[in-house]
């Protein structure tokens, strides 16, 4: 299969050339205008309620040219910010709410972080290039688009396949793009070609992208080595945050009648991504995926179906900013830079090479069915099965002699079952109401550590033992019987006055890494942690599924023509059986009573409860037109506080208050733009986690971009004035150094320091379609 593969992802790159000459040989006939280009997508109701967030074209085409990061989009849209991580693999959270618990589909597929530090997330397998629409439900989520999930659902799709109309010639076009940023040198190419007669679609998309360490508004740090002789960083540099991807799909697409049928092979190769708030770097991460799906319009409303297989080969080690050679014979734990050593024996250890292999299958089919012509019943299912092994292979030192089994056959299948009414009672009010209903299976294999057979090398490894045992004589099985449930209704009061309100309950079952790492030694867990705080976790295979009930209102004033509009959203969630962490003693095999003071530590994942409340603004209106154009100004606003209800302590990684103000300027082909962002200080932190708290900062950013017919330039500056700052969410750095320990000397990365926010840089960007 692997081999199959790998000649698909060589096919796809040998392909360019002919689509590219097809779209040359275009310009020798009539093309149609892009009028005569038909809907894609096969007529249905629209769903009205919840509206969710869609990113508006403009902005997103203004924002393809700023970021290689497709998460770092959602910065447009209320209540949405993102955790930093690898540059090009952020982990969005919507109103205090990250990762795994939202749902991320890709195309229709529901894909999962197969990596002990959720390096490989699912928006890290679509490029902005590749973005045709992306959609953001950050409140109540109907349960058609929800399940498995507390924070809401992001919603990233690549463009559409398009066909030429009836009686008018095939469609030969193309795309090339290419964007430099200069601070991190990052450089951007994206490529694309499609043919497409009245009932055949051919495209293909590729993009890749390379960056090295970027740069902060000043020096953070008080030390230049990096662990490895020869190579030291400048004290401004932020270490570990380069990174090289590259990105392939190719999409075919048949429509017959009312009938759409669409085949999707992706490819991602990823040679490195390097990661500043994580002791291991991303080297290699080869993802392969086929997406199959149905659309057809019936007599009696819309029917879709999905199948979709995905496989992942990821391998983490230390990457070039971090030490490698670790032992006596390198030079010793006191040592600042380490030497080669040979061969691999108890005092020499060759870095820390660790492997993760997920497959991911899954199957929907849904259902709209038109009751009358005033109420939609939707019902469907969804199925998925996820099997992941993680490994590590003996490398000297404390990690040998034999292989160490994170997670050995791990599972986690999921299958669900959903309705949902929408009706409009009159023309006032819109209602919706929704049930889904989830199994979740979960199972691993026995656990094994470097050294299974005896003491080794003394107390860490009878931890292993001792721990894998544990492991091992308890029941790893879980089956986990999840309930949603979705009440909605809008209430029309005006034709500029409209009142949305909501209840959700939302249950979510723990994914691998909070349920399977069972090692409590702390070089172990430290390599489990994807919160980015620097510390190490330890699994809980009697953890309980999440479950969250949720309170949300907007009230929308706006102009009868959408000229001017100004939404509030308060919000409320209360979750029982939250997944928290506590302290863990591996001395004792006891739960310290209080965390240990300003340093990384060892924690255990339990149940506790929280509580998520907060605002989210945004509004838009027109200030004047002249000469110079036409002026409006555009903002958002959102705040939110969350706290562990049984602790009073705060929830790891919330964003603190910040706003986005823009002033924008049209004129002609030009679309211009003055940006203040500003973010509170940090202060309601988690405590157990020993969480750094950050001071508050603001930033101005200014854009511009102009389109000539086929051609579009976006150029622009970020952080003008070359403020220092910190991520709020950016977690602890330690980037560059002896990262495998907790600290203990002066060369080991200290905590306290949070990863710095990227200093000035300008941005230049052109994209030709032809």
């Amino acid at each position: 299969m692997q081999f199959q593969m790998t000649r698909l992802h060589h096919a796809m790159v040998l392909a360019l050339p002919a689509l590219a000459a097809l779209c040359g040989a275009a310009h020798a006939q009539d093309k149609p205008t892009a009028s005569s280009v038909p809907e894609v997508v096969v007529n249905a109701r629209k769903q009205t309620l919840p509206g969710g967030s869609a990113l508006p074209a403009q902005q997103l085409s203004a924002g393809k040219s700023a970021t290689g990061d497709t998460a770092a989009l959602l910065a447009d849209v209320p209540g949405a910010s993102v955790n930093a991580a690898g540059g090009v693999s952020s982990l969005p959270a919507l109103h205090g709410l990250a990762d795994d618990r939202l749902r991320i589909k890709v195309d229709g597929m529901d894909l999962i972080a197969s990596c002990p530090n959720h390096m490989n997330p699912a928006l890290s397998y679509i490029s902005p290039a590749q973005l045709g629409s992306l959609k953001v439900f950050a409140g109540i989520t109907p349960v058609s688009a929800g399940g498995d999930s507390l924070g809401g659902s992001i919603v990233a799709d690549s463009r559409a396949p398009e066909f030429a109309a009836p009686g008018q010639p095939a469609l030969n076009q193309g795309e090339i793009g290419a964007s430099l940023r200069s601070n991190n040198k990052a450089r951007n190419l994206n490529v694309s070609a499609m043919h497409a007669t009245q009932d055949f679609s051919l495209r293909y998309d590729g993009s890749i992208g390379k960056a090295d360490n970027y740069t902060a508004g000043a020096t953070f740090k008080s030390y230049d080595f990096t662990g490895r002789a020869g190579h030291t960083l400048a004290r401004d540099e932020v270490g570990s945050t380069a990174y090289s991807t590259r990105n392939h799909a190719l999409s075919v697409a048949f429509k017959r009648d009312d009938h759409l049928f669409e085949a999707r092979l992706g490819a991602q190769d990823v040679p490195y991504q390097l990661y500043p708030n994580q002791r291991m770097d991303m080297l290699k991460n080869d993802q392969r995926s086929l997406n199959l799906s149905y659309t057809g319009q019936t007599s009696w409303g819309v029917l879709q179906a999905r199948a979709y297989h995905e496989t992942v080969d990821h391998y983490m080690d230390f990457g070039a900013d971090k030490r490698y050679w670790y032992g006596a014979a390198s030079g010793g734990a006191t040592s600042v830079n380490s030497s080669p050593c040979s061969p691999i024996s108890a005092t020499c250890a060759a870095g820390m090479p660790m492997y993760t292999d997920g497959k991911t299958t899954g199957l929907s089919v849904k259902g709209d069915i038109n009751l009358s012509d005033r109420d939609v019943l939707r019902v469907g299912a969804d199925l998925q099965q996820y099997t992941i092994n993680d490994w590590w292979p003996p490398s000297g030192g404390g990690m040998w002699p034999g292989t160490f089994w994170n997670i050995r056959e791990g599972k986690r299948n999921r299958a669900g079952l959903f309705g949902e009414w929408e009706g409009w009672l009159s023309p006032a009010w819109t209602t919706l109401v929704g049930a889904r209903v989830e199994r979740v299976h979960m199972d691993a294999g026995k656990a094994e550590g470097y050294s299974p057979g005896t003491n080794g090398m003394g107390t860490m490894m009878h931890y292993q033992m001792r721990d894998a045992a544990a492991f091992n004589a308890a029941d790893r099985s879980t089956n986990d019987n999840n309930v949603d449930l979705t009440a909605l209704a809008r209430f029309t009061a005006s034709p500029t006055q409209t009142i949305e309100f909501g209840f959700a309950h939302k249950e979510r079952s723990p994914n691998v890494y909070e349920r399977f790492p069972w090692s409590t030694w702390q070089m172990a867990a430290l390599m489990n942690n994807f919160v980015g705080d620097g510390n190490g976790y330890v699994g809980n295979i009697r953890l309980k599924p999440e479950k969250a009930n949720s309170l949300s209102a907007t009230f929308d004033w706006h102009a009868q023509d959408e000229r001017w509009g100004f939404k509030a959203t308060p919000y409320y969630t209360q979750v029982t059986d939250y997944i928290d962490a506590v302290q863990w003693n591996p001395m004792t095999n006891q739960r310290a009573v209080t965390p240990a003071a300003r340093k990384f530590s060892v924690l255990k994942y339990v149940n506790q409860s929280a509580r998520i409340y907060g605002l989210d603004l945004s509004g838009q209106m027109p200030l004047a037109q002249n000469d110079w154009g036409q002026w409006g100004l555009r903002g958002l606003f959102s705040t939110t506080r969350g706290s562990n209800r049984d602790t009073g302590d705060g929830l790891v990684n919330i964003m603190p208050s910040n706003a986005r103000l823009s002033l924008t300027q049209q004129k002609g082909g030009w679309s211009n733009s003055a940006e203040l962002v500003m973010v509170g200080a940090k202060k309601h932190v988690s405590s157990m986690r020993n969480e750094v708290t950050t001071p508050g900062y603001a930033l101005v950013n200014l854009r511009a971009s102009h389109s000539w017919g086929k051609v579009r330039l976006d150029v622009g500056v970020e952080n003008l004035f070359d403020r220092f700052y910190s991520l709020p969410t950016g977690g602890a750095y330690v980037g560059q150094g002896t990262t495998m320990s907790n600290p203990a000397l002066p060369n080991y990365p200290q905590w306290g320091t949070a990863v710095p926010g990227m200093g000035r840089t300008v941005y230049v960007a052109m994209n030709v379609t032809f």
